[in-house]
């Protein structure tokens, strides 16, 4: 029952401040609302007016994070967003996955996971990060890049479909 009034939740405070511009005011209040059905939610969370979150009882989000115009959060497995993480305008950060009954997708049982983006990270536009992913400390992941699994080399600029490592020591 909890899941359903968050989706609702989620919906009416989308619809309710979709009409206010994307001031800083705005959007840590809007942050803030979310953030009183997500499992953590730190200080001065920003959300953009057309930002998609469902399933935020599972997103665990720290101070100072931003999301931009058009991200969608699908956290039907946990999301982790550490402090200061940045998200590019339309992202897609999905937790869960589809499988096969064997006759089709549409009936399988989801495949659930966790997805981290560590400290200071930054998620540039157009990018998707699948389930059992993480992006680490104070890296990037490129534009228009598929991540889809865990990295630990933090200061490292990440791209391509699938990701991989382009460029270390990053400052």
């Amino acid at each position: 029952m909890k899941h359903k009034f968050l989706l609702i939740y989620s919906w009416f405070i989308r619809s309710l401040l979709f009409i206010f511009p994307d001031i800083p005011i705005i959007m840590r209040f809007r942050g803030w609302l979310y953030g009183l059905g997500m499992d953590h939610c730190g200080r001065n969370l920003q959300i953009t007016h057309d930002v998609i979150l469902k399933d935020i009882q599972n997103m665990h989000i720290g101070n100072n994070c931003f999301l931009g115009n058009g991200v969608i959060l699908m956290g039907s497995g946990k999301i982790i967003l550490e402090e200061e993480v940045m998200i590019a305008p339309h992202a897609i950060i999905v937790s869960g996955n589809h499988t096969t009954d064997g006759k089709s997708y549409r009936y399988g049982k989801p495949d659930i996971g966790t997805i981290r983006i560590c400290h200071g990270s930054w998620v540039a536009g157009n990018c998707t990060i699948q389930k059992d992913s993480k992006l680490p400390r104070n890296s990037v992941l490129s534009a228009n890049s598929f991540l889809n699994k865990e990295y630990e080399m933090p200061n490292t600029i990440y791209g391509g479909v699938p990701a991989r490592p382009i460029k270390s020591g990053v400052d």
